[in-house]
């Protein structure tokens, strides 16, 4: 079984498998006409549940034969121009390559003696993208697996720095649009529930700054204490851009540390005529942002930035084993010191040869791009009078609801809409997300993908009304 082992002796062996599986995977990119195959759960369960892991098949090929059957050709391809879902982008070569090279080499990223030149490299990055929001001199921060986890630091950190007595006197503000991983973080740092204070949005989804102020006031009356404000660039939802310098104002006044969620609006860190959406970034104590939305990155490829360094203390602990105190002193640069983590992918390579293949400009305008095409399926929906279209696009979200000419009620509207997504997912040939708003049923358009075009917008949108028409047609037989 040794000879399964990467080394010198099997280098050759290692390049001959990587290449066959590079193989498979080109070749189903090249070949795949449809974003999914149409597969359901009963269909591949029993194929993956028939598998007897006790009994190898004994060589890669083989095991890349079986891999297609059971993976490869049912895949969901983000590749795709009409795959346009969720905040999942077509990555990059040059990322691709870093990937390749981490996995092989398997730097562990918690301390110098494991990663030596990925953690400098890791560093830089991290210097570069503060650097790109304006957090100042003393910014750092650390690569993390995801916005999720990069919001749970920084509400840490947050509930650290705040001077509390009981738990139950902090008050967490966001937005009713903000991430769902707000509401979690605090429940993991032990905040209850009524912690979170979720604040009304506008029209146009973004936080209502004067309800912010009035919820600020109101808890300094009742004496408890604003440990956090939480501002969203790019919801989840709606890609709504928060009122930043409105929100830094209201936080800095009344002692509140500012966090932003960028995990998705961040891709306009690299915009050569969009970084002026994220203005007031600059005023934050600590910022999300994840490559793997709009840097083009394979996942994970994420990040929390902070404005002081030494606010990432409260995330250290020493081991003897790992980083005793005597390494601070000899200056030895353990990333371990900043993360949540221990053993940590060196995910940071994928971003450095991106930027140093492409640059900050390419990835930039990639993402300007679909920012653009967003706009352009806005006129569409907004012409279109099948559909009633949500708000217009900061980034590159649409939210809409297929609307019947005819005469039908609200909730047959939402099974309508309910049933062309799950039409459509099941066809394969294109894949669209949901969502509620006001508590009726939407249909969502996430776009990344700069090979998507405004026409393959609009025969998603055809294949959506056939789909409706065709289950409100049937229903209305039936009920007949």
């Amino acid at each position: 079984m040794r000879s399964h082992l990467l080394n010198d002796v099997t280098a050759e062996q290692y390049r001959r498998s990587v290449t066959e599986g590079v193989e498979r995977v080109a070749h189903r990119l090249a070949t795949t006409r449809r974003p999914f195959s149409g597969a359901t759960p009963d269909a591949l369960a029993p194929r993956i549940s028939a598998v007897d892991l006790d009994r190898p098949l004994g060589d890669s090929s083989a095991a890349l034969d079986e891999l297609s059957g059971l993976y490869l050709d049912d895949a969901v391809y983000f590749h795709h121009p009409r795959y346009l879902a969720h905040l999942n982008c077509p990555v990059v070569i040059p990322a691709v390559v870093g990937e390749a090279v981490l996995s092989a080499v398997n730097s562990s990223l918690d301390t110098w003696d494991q990663s030596t030149g990925g953690t400098l490299i890791e560093r830089r990055l991290i210097e570069w993208t503060a650097d790109r929001a304006g957090l100042g001199p003393a910014a750092d921060g650390v690569f993390t697996s995801g916005g999720s986890q990069s919001n749970l630091q920084a509400l840490l950190l947050a509930r650290e720095e705040a001077k509390y007595d009981d738990p139950a006197q902090l008050r967490v503000f966001t937005s009713e649009s903000s991430h769902f991983s707000v509401e979690k973080s605090a429940k993991l740092l032990g905040l209850p529930a009524r912690s979170v204070v979720s604040l009304p949005t506008d029209r146009e989804r973004r936080m209502q700054t004067v309800w912010l102020a009035a919820e600020l006031e109101r808890c300094a009356a009742e004496g408890l204490v604003p440990m956090a404000v939480v501002a969203t660039a790019g919801t989840t939802d709606f890609g709504s851009i928060d009122p930043l310098p409105e929100i830094a104002e209201l936080a800095a006044r009344h002692g509140a540390w500012m966090h932003v969620d960028a995990a998705y609006g961040c891709g306009l860190l690299a915009s050569p005529t969009r970084r002026h959406l994220l203005d007031g970034i600059e005023r934050a104590d600590s910022v999300t942002v994840d490559y793997h939305k709009s840097f083009f990155q394979p996942v994970s490829s994420s990040a929390l930035l902070v404005r002081d360094t030494a606010t990432l203390r409260h995330a250290t602990h020493h081991a003897e084993y790992l980083n005793p105190r005597r390494a601070v002193a000899e200056r030895i640069p353990n990333q371990v010191d900043k993360s949540l983590q221990t053993t940590r992918r060196f995910d940071a390579l994928k971003l450095w040869m991106t930027l140093r293949v492409m640059g900050a400009d390419g990835v930039g305008q990639l993402f300007d791009e679909v920012c653009e095409l967003a706009s352009a399926g806005f006129a569409l929906l907004a012409a279109d009078p099948r559909y009633d279209v949500v708000v217009s696009p900061a980034l590159s979200t649409l939210v809409f609801r297929y609307i019947p000419a005819d005469a039908t009620g609200p909730h047959a509207i939402d099974r309508a809409n309910l049933h062309a997504r799950k039409a459509l997912f099941a066809s394969g040939d294109a894949v669209v997300a949901g969502t509620s708003v006001d508590g009726r049923q939407y249909l969502k358009f996430t776009l990344l993908n700069p090979e998507t075009t405004a026409e393959d917008i609009a025969a998603v949108l055809d294949l959506i009304a056939d789909h409706a028409e065709q289950y409100l047609g049937e229903n209305l037989v039936h009920a007949s």
